[in-house]
């Protein structure tokens, strides 16, 4: 049994603070990647952490586990929380999310979705991002300046793939 779990089996469907650690991914086009996830939504690859797990190795594990991709050089991009990250399900489990937001262009690894987690996943441009993404995510992508970033790839010492 997991941590959310355990939490789950102690609390019931009392609101839980969870972290979540995520990444936008961009290829050397300048293109993020995007997962759509079992509930039909798009969105970035990223999970919950669990106990003794940093944030930067719960996104590297989450990425791996979820698209097969390895993730290297994580850069901070923002944290996030606050009642828009509130999140009920249908089965009464509530939470409230702090969400973790790194930047990186370093990966190996095309992506390949898992199946379970994650139905599809693919890199997109700014202009041609995919239906549904998160409401909250699609905002988020709006405010980040994809220009501003395409400096990484050309400071870059590494090629990415």
């Amino acid at each position: 049994m997991g941590y959310i779990e355990t939490l789950r089996k102690a609390v019931g469907n009392a609101p839980l603070i969870l972290v979540r650690a995520s990444v936008l991914l961009f290829n050397a086009s300048g293109e993020v990647l995007l997962v759509k996830h079992s509930d039909g939504q798009w969105g970035i690859p990223g999970g919950l952490m669990e106990l003794g797990e940093s944030a930067e190795a719960c996104v590297i594990r989450e990425v791996a586990e979820e698209t097969g991709i390895t993730v290297k050089n994580l850069k901070l991009y923002g944290v996030y929380s606050g009642e828009e990250l509130h999140v009920k399900l249908r089965n009464g489990h509530e939470y409230y999310n702090v969400v973790i937001c790194y930047t990186s262009t370093d990966f190996e690894g095309q992506p390949v979705p898992d199946g379970r987690e994650v139905l599809e996943a693919g890199f997109f441009g700014p202009q041609h991002l995919p239906d549904p993404i998160n409401p909250y995510i699609k905002g988020k992508m709006k405010e980040f300046k994809y220009e501003s970033h395409n400096s990484l790839y050309k400071n870059s010492a590494k090629k990415v793939h």
